[in-house]
Order: C-alpha cells, then structure tokens, then sequence
C-alpha cells in the first residue's frame, strides 16, 4: 500500500511535491479565507468605515447649521418672535391663531 502511495505522489507535478510551495500555499489560504482578519472581513470593514465616515459629516453638518441657527436665535428678536410663533403658537394681543390639522 506505501508503493501505491507513493507511486501516486511521484506522478505529481514537481511544483506540487515542494513543501515550501505547498506551506506557502496552506498560509495563503488560512489568511485569505479561515483568520478573523480575511479579505471578506476586511471588506466589510472597509465598507462600513465608509458609511460611518458619511454619518460622520452628516451630523458635523447638521451640528453646524444647528450652532448658526441657535446664535441667529439667540441674537435676532425678529428671529426669535419668528421661532416663537412657529412652534409655541403664540400671539400678539390683537391677532387670532387657528390651527389646522392635516389628517
């Protein structure tokens, strides 16, 4: 049974009968393929960096324009009567406010 064995690994191509070629080739697939850090994981990584870099300069942006708005409120009495009429509903001592729901 050894003689068939290795009669068989003798047909093999040179190349496949290295043992560094195939060491080589063991490593290669355990680091593309079986290690927690394989290309696929690396992938997604990479992919969801991206979404969360774009979340990220979405909310600086909104952080920004929040800041201008609240320093606009802050500083502007016509802003502030605009605001306050808007969300608060309030009035002046002359005027009638009706609210219209929309079902």
């Amino acid at each position: 049974m050894w003689k068939k064995v290795q009669k068989g690994i003798s047909q093999l191509p040179p190349i496949l009968r290295n043992i560094y070629f195939l060491s080589g080739m063991a490593f290669l697939i355990l680091m593309l393929f079986i290690d927690d850090n394989n290309v696929i994981n690396q992938y997604h990584r990479r992919h969801e960096l991206s979404a969360l870099l774009e979340k990220k300069n979405f909310y600086l942006h909104q952080i920004s324009e929040t800041q201008k708005a609240s320093s606009e409120l802050s500083s502007n009495p016509e802003t502030q009567e605009k605001f306050a009429r808007e969300h608060y509903w309030m009035k002046r001592d002359n005027e009638d406010v009706f609210v219209i729901v929309k079902r």
